[in-house]
């Protein structure tokens, strides 16, 4: 009786290692992109149902946010709604609609010119809010802005960065 209990011990234990390398990160360009390819095509990632454009992205979260708590959101000023918003909302969005992997929501996304998974998470949010107050969701400026913040964040990194190693390297000559 004692082995058979240490035999289902031990065999619980190795399930979730030997379950762990099924999903293990793409090692090649190659594979990333393929792995892409498939994900962009998923209308479900992890059991998630994936919205495939803003309209549907509006429809999906009507249906997970309370009547109440979605008037108060329309209440807030835009600027208000996209910071309060982005640090709860916005991150169960990048995190549940597959933002950083790829779905077909983000490449919906990138192809309107919106990139970054953080970028794409303010976006839906300011467009949904627009949406609930029935204003133009005015992609296009919007979308400008957006790539002209993630530009100026980049040059202000770049500038205030610290340089931690210089060489020069000496060629031989041929």
């Amino acid at each position: 009786m004692r082995i058979t209990w240490l035999l289902l011990f031990l065999l619980a234990l190795t399930g979730p290692v030997l379950t762990a390398q099924e999903h293990r990160p793409s090692e090649t360009r190659e594979e990333y992109e393929a792995e892409y390819q498939e994900r962009i095509k998923k209308e479900t990632l992890y059991g998630v149902y994936i919205p495939q454009d803003l309209t549907d992205a509006f429809i999906q979260l009507n249906k997970l946010i309370e009547a109440d708590d979605r008037q108060k959101f329309k209440s807030l000023s835009e600027e208000e709604a996209e910071h309060r918003l982005f640090f709860s909302l916005g991150r169960w969005i990048i995190h549940n609609w597959g933002f950083y992997g790829g779905s077909r929501l983000s490449h919906f996304l990138r192809e309107l010119g919106v990139y970054h998974p953080e970028d794409m998470a303010r976006f839906i949010i300011i467009t949904y809010h627009r949406n609930l107050n029935r204003k133009s969701l005015d992609v296009k400026p919007l979308v400008e802005s957006i790539q002209e913040k993630r530009l100026q964040q980049q040059q202000e990194k770049r500038k205030d960065g610290q340089i931690l190693h210089e060489e020069t390297r000496v060629r031989e000559k041929t």
